[in-house]
């Protein structure tokens, strides 16, 4: 309950509720934008000077396998759920399921902060996976989508750049690389900017968050109960395996948790940036309203929360 209650997910409730309510409550675009970079630079940093302080452990090595494991075969049995259960088209299966197969790193931030409230601070490491996750979904689900509907690969060399080089996936793994070099001594004239500012700029991201999620869900007439139905399903499975497969591996319950919420988030900024090149024929706006209207505000308030009970029942210390 403490978790529930804590500043993070009140101000995520906040938004939500005053989308719900039309209010004119709103973030402008480019503040948001703003503290999305804040953010993804600050968790790639502190990652970096965290792994420089503990050096390559056979728990990173063990991580990110199931990280990368995670990130190929999730959208093989997400889209085999979206076009049995769902009863989606190809294409609109396929996109889907890459989303669920890469990441958020907001889920990653606020699992975070969480984690670290309740005793569980996940190791540095992490976001080493995290940006190891984002990428291999795309291809998956692509592939599925193109095989389906038996439509021919184009485009291959933008969608190579849009992959790999998009911004998210760019900044995480740089301020990464920044952090692993400085190491700890090295951060420390930026530190008071990263660090003591983090949490106030992920409530506030996460108040945009909860107004974007409800205009969502409002706004998209495709999202029908069976794929909202889905939307949580998929992320309660794919987190339980993760934790499973992450306490069958011997890894401690706090990498089992991240584990879990990494395998049970769903991508809304990378993902639909390299659909929309590649996959132009596929409902954006579907993909979103079951990634960001669904998923998201579940893992949120009740996602999280299981996923860290169950790591520390199954999971050694």
């Amino acid at each position: 309950m403490e978790i529930l209650l804590s500043p993070v997910i009140l101000f995520f409730v906040l938004g939500a509720l005053a989308s719900a309510a039309r209010s004119d409550l709103a973030i402008p675009e480019a503040i948001a934008k703003a503290m999305s970079i804040y953010l993804m630079a600050a968790i790639g940093l502190k990652g970096g000077v965290q792994v420089a302080e503990s050096g390559a452990t056979s728990a990173l090595a063990v991580s990110a396998l199931i990280g990368l494991a995670l990130s190929c075969t999730v959208p093989l049995w997400s889209f085999w759920a979206l076009r049995g259960f769902g009863r989606l088209d190809a294409i609109n299966a396929g996109a889907v399921a890459a989303h669920y197969g890469s990441v958020s790193v907001v889920t990653f931030a606020a699992g975070s902060e969480m984690l670290a409230a309740s005793g569980l601070a996940a190791p540095g490491h992490m976001v080493a996976v995290l940006a190891l996750m984002e990428t291999p979904a795309i291809a998956v689900g692509l592939l599925l989508a193109r095989r389906g509907a038996k439509l021919a690969a184009q485009g291959r060399g933008d969608l190579l750049h849009e992959t790999v080089l998009n911004g998210p996936v760019v900044l995480l793994t740089g301020a990464f690389v920044i952090g692993l070099i400085a190491g700890k001594e090295g951060v420390v004239p930026i530190s008071p900017f990263f660090e003591a500012g983090f949490r106030g700029v992920l409530c506030l991201f996460l108040l945009d968050m909860g107004l974007i999620a409800v205009k969502r869900l409002r706004d998209n007439r495709s999202l029908t109960v069976r794929l909202a139905l889905l939307g949580i399903a998929m992320p309660l499975f794919n987190g339980a395996v993760a934790i499973l497969a992450a306490a069958g591996l011997g890894l401690d319950p706090a990498s089992a948790a991240m584990l879990g919420i990494l395998g049970a988030s769903a991508s809304y900024i990378a993902v639909p940036a390299a659909m929309r090149l590649a996959l132009p024929q596929a409902d954006a706006g579907l993909s979103l309203a079951m990634s960001l209207a669904v998923t998201f505000p579940f893992n949120i308030l009740v996602g999280i929360p299981i996923y860290m009970f169950l790591a520390r029942l199954v999971a050694s210390p």
